[in-house]
């Protein structure tokens, strides 16, 4: 009997996930892939949901009370179930995705005591389940330049980080073949903030490197890049509405406009990713191991 307790507690449990973006429309689409990770989950389990940003189209909420929260939230993914850890997008931040209304960010900060679900204490947190530590960004306000506060937290929770698996959420990408393309030349305009520089100067400084994953949104389609950032793998996931078409010239292990969501499973040293589609069908599977 002993024999058995002490394999189990050497053991660690695997922790699985899923990630989404850019969900927030109310649409029939989003409604699909909603049930499709919630088939997902039924049946390969999820002790957590990553919202990577654009939670709330087109500007954001009025209010913490602002029903469109729980009709694009709860009514769609279940006001029960895994907890969600969501980022804030550059919708979420109103002015019709210029995200220039800077008080909106808070209304969804203050769901978390609305909701049984919705876990997002700050505009940047971290948060340890297993083997992971996960550490979400607010990349609209390192967009604007407005991160000072940021970097240094971040900067120290990872140096402090003991955990095995590190990952990085954010809503904006630092490489990207979709539409708004890669951090510092977003949307093919090249003057900071609309270029993104303050993006890619926060993972640089902060995240390239220093964690296993770095994960986003902000371009409707789902990518594994093949080029890391110094060591950090970059998955995007911003298809939980709407796909759009993928011009950018990056290779990557895998890209699709189809709709859907990305899923892992951590088990040890393994890393197991498994791009699932609106049908909860996989299409494609990445794994990951470390030492």
């Amino acid at each position: 009997g002993d024999a058995a307790g002490s394999t189990e507690a050497s053991t660690p449990v695997p922790v699985r996930f899923a990630a989404i973006g850019d969900t927030g429309r109310g649409t029939s689409a989003q409604i699909k892939v909603a049930q499709a990770l919630a088939a997902k989950c039924a049946r390969d389990g999820c002790d957590f949901v990553l919202f990577l940003g654009d939670n709330v189209y087109p500007s954001g909420l009025e209010s913490a009370d602002d029903p469109r929260m729980r009709a694009l939230v709860d009514d769609v993914y279940g006001a029960e179930g895994p907890e969600i850890f969501a980022v804030l997008g550059n919708h979420d931040y109103g002015g019709n995705g210029s995200g220039l209304e800077l008080h909106k960010g808070r209304y969804q900060i203050d769901y978390t005591d609305r909701s049984k679900r919705w876990r997002m204490p700050g505009a940047w947190y971290r948060a340890t389940r297993g083997p992971v530590e996960l550490f979400a960004l607010d990349s609209t306000m390192q967009l604007f330049g407005r991160d000072e506060a940021q970097r240094r937290d971040v900067s120290a929770w990872i140096a402090a980080s003991t955990a095995r698996w590190k990952i990085a959420v954010a809503h904006h990408p630092y490489r990207s073949n979709g539409l708004h393309g890669n951090a510092g030349a977003y949307d093919g305009i090249p003057i900071p903030p609309s270029s993104g520089k303050g993006v890619r100067d926060f993972d640089d400084a902060v995240i390239c490197g220093k964690v296993d994953l770095l994960l986003s949104g902000h371009d409707h389609s789902r990518q594994w890049l093949t080029d890391t950032c110094r060591g950090t793998e970059l998955v995007v996931s911003g298809t939980g509405a709407e796909g759009t078409e993928l011009p950018g010239h990056e290779p990557t292990h895998y890209q699709s406009i189809g709709l859907g969501f990305v899923y892992f499973v951590i088990d040890g040293g393994r890393l197991n990713a498994e791009f699932v589609d609106d049908e909860a069908q996989t299409e494609y599977t990445h794994t990951l191991t470390k030492t």
